[in-house]
């Protein structure tokens, strides 16, 4: 038989361990941290962050607080595939990333095997979709991008266009051109040269100088900020008239700033509305500011939903539902310009509408 003393000090540290501070639900992001889409990377993360931070302050999930464990893709699949790993192994409950179509490529079968759900902000790629995986995309299909896309330049008397289309990033930019070039030819148009690049090269003039010798009524840019700015640079130097047009992988503030007069007048497709006077979007534009000192970018609010959509799936769900059939059915969730329904694959709808770069601002038009 044990001594009262001793018996009275096993249960004094059950108590102690039970009224102490619980063990923090981990949610992963992943996404490209450095190189050449840092900034989409950036965006993405600090959305989540951000997102995290507001639900730990209220409670955080059913009391328990939320830890956002981020990992960079590096540029290489290679080095995703580690990174992913490395969340997997730290147990978290979910990861939202990556980015890129391309990375999210790389990384869907790590997810499978593990069994572990994958929320993309930005994936579109319409290889992705309609696919019963552990993908979750918060974002529409370049299906519907190009849909958009094709419209406006018909609208606007383009037949011609010459697409200059990333290399590194080929499971998008492939994807993105197949489908406008759908779209654009139903309703008369043609693509009338593209020519693939690698991320980061020393100079964007010879590809350039190819596109314009097929005499298009406008240039599009499948790429990210970075290499679009340098594309529309070296466009300027040759032609200072010639539409340019750039794919939304491209819509942050590092394309206003690199680009400059540049990218003036570039119509480029955006997924939130930045001039959203509502209280719910003014209320997280401000404390975004306020945090990372800048505006936030597509990234930065598609990531805030993919964060909010699985906090509250997760607050929501019974023990015994599964995170993947808690998205699905648990649904519509509120994200912070429009609602959240994921169909059976993990596919969702999402509003777009053409901006156009003016004085060094995206300047949404009227659908």
């Amino acid at each position: 038989m044990k001594p009262v003393w001793l018996t009275a000090a096993c249960l004094a540290t059950l108590l102690l361990i039970a009224c102490g501070p619980q063990e923090p639900i981990r949610i992963g992001f992943i996404g490209e941290l450095t190189g050449n889409s840092a900034d989409l990377g950036e965006a993405g993360r600090n959305g989540a962050m951000l997102a995290i931070e507001q639900a730990n302050q209220s409670g955080g999930i059913n009391g328990r607080p939320i830890e956002l464990l981020a990992r960079d893709t590096g540029s290489t699949p290679a080095t995703a595939i580690n990174s992913a790993k490395e969340l997997l192994d730290a147990r978290v409950v979910a990861v939202i990333g990556t980015m890129t179509s391309g990375m999210t490529s790389a990384l869907l079968p790590v997810h499978q095997a593990a069994q572990v759900v994958l929320v993309s902000p930005t994936a579109t790629a319409t290889k992705l979709a309609g696919v019963d995986d552990q993908l979750f995309r918060i974002n529409w299909t370049t299906r519907d991008n190009a849909q958009l896309y094709a419209r406006y330049c018909l609208e606007r008397g383009y037949r011609r266009l010459a697409a200059a289309a990333n290399e590194n990033n080929r499971v998008f930019s492939e994807s993105w051109v197949k489908e406008l070039k759908l779209a654009f030819e139903k309703g008369g148009g043609e693509i009338v040269d593209t020519q693939y690049f690698e991320s980061g090269a020393d100079s964007h003039l010879p590809v350039v100088e190819k596109l314009l010798q097929s005499q298009p009524d406008a240039l599009l840019f499948v790429a990210n900020a970075g290499d679009s700015a340098r594309l529309a640079q070296q466009t300027r130097k040759l032609d200072k008239k010639l539409p340019l047009i750039a794919a939304e992988w491209a819509s942050t503030d590092q394309l206003l700033e690199l680009g400059g007069n540049s990218v003036d007048g570039m119509a480029v497709v955006q997924q939130f509305n930045a001039d959203d006077p509502s209280p719910h979007f003014t209320d997280f534009r401000q404390r975004y500011v306020k945090r990372f000192g800048r505006e936030p970018a597509f990234g930065s609010v598609l990531a805030h939903d993919a964060a909010s959509v699985l906090i509250d799936s997760l607050t929501r769900r019974s023990n015994d539902l599964p995170l993947k059939k808690a998205l699905i059915e648990l649904g519509p969730f509120q994200g912070l310009q429009e609602k959240i329904h994921f169909d059976a694959y993990g596919d969702t709808q999402r509003s777009a509408a053409i901006a156009i770069i003016q004085n060094g601002r995206f300047v949404r038009q009227q659908p």
